[in-house]
């Protein structure tokens, strides 16, 4: 299929996944000082929001901090002022060591886990702890129940807190970014759908969470509504999409067919 974007920096897909890898390795950051365990997050950040297996860590594992940084100092230069990437455009202290010291991710033989040969042929799986700066046997994690799904995004413990910190800033963010890098909601969950393998795009998952669901945390956290929010906020309607996901709902407030892919 063919996605529609407007000619700005990181285009769709990678300005909305590049914020949620850097912002999240930021959040991600502060949860480690908690006693939250690293495969704790990429648990969360994988199946139960949709995303792929990898996690957080995973995926930059998979991609190189050498990339990231790249990525990194293109946001700083290129993104307009007062986005809200801004504050992201660089590693957590923890995760700059790595970079500075040459490991990378998979490229580099490891960056957050590594995968040992033993002598019998098997093999192990190690995870950097960043806390500690050693290598350990990576930890099996099994989510509580309510963390399962998406909607442990609004669950009230620390495990949801964090989920929303990463998860809900990036649906956020997606929702502020129209018009600016895309002329509709289509386009931008399409480029995540198929340029990042989510299983659902933004304006999709707000739908499965219920945006007004999002609307009452957004307030009760007084917080900015995101354009897109605000614009489903005015119209009165309840979702961004309806009729079997046939229709669309537009930035004039009103909804409309959904184009072929």
């Amino acid at each position: 299929g063919v996605v529609h974007a407007k000619d700005t920096v990181n285009f769709i897909g990678n300005r909305i996944g590049c914020f949620w890898m850097l912002m999240g390795l930021h959040r991600a950051d502060k949860a480690l000082d908690q006693g939250v365990h690293m495969e704790t997050i990429d648990a969360l950040m994988s199946a139960p929001v949709g995303l792929p297996p990898t996690g957080l860590y995973g995926l930059v594992d998979l991609i190189g901090l050498d990339v990231m940084n790249f990525v990194g100092k293109n946001l700083a230069l290129n993104l307009p002022k007062f986005d809200l990437g801004e504050g992201f455009t660089s590693f957590p202290k923890r995760v700059q060591k790595l970079f500075d010291r040459g490991q990378l991710g998979r490229k580099s033989g490891g960056g957050f886990y590594r995968v040992q040969r033993l002598e019998d042929g098997g093999k192990k799986k190690e995870t950097f702890d960043l806390v500690a700066e050693n290598w350990r046997p990576t930890k099996e994690i099994t989510l509580k129940k309510e963390q399962r799904d998406l909607n442990g995004l609004l669950a009230d413990h620390p495990l949801g807190w964090l989920a929303w910190d990463i998860m809900g800033n990036t649906l956020c963010y997606a929702a502020s970014l129209v018009p600016q890098i895309a002329d509709d909601i289509i386009n931008i969950d399409r480029a995540m759908r198929w340029g990042f393998a989510w299983t659902h795009g933004p304006f999709q998952m707000l739908d499965r969470l219920g945006p007004t669901k999002v609307v009452e945390k957004l307030q009760a956290m007084e917080a900015e509504l995101p354009k897109m929010l605000q614009v489903l906020q005015d119209s009165g309607e309840k979702s961004f999409y309806r009729k079997d996901g046939t229709e669309y709902l537009g930035l004039d407030g009103d909804y409309h067919p959904v184009p072929e892919e």
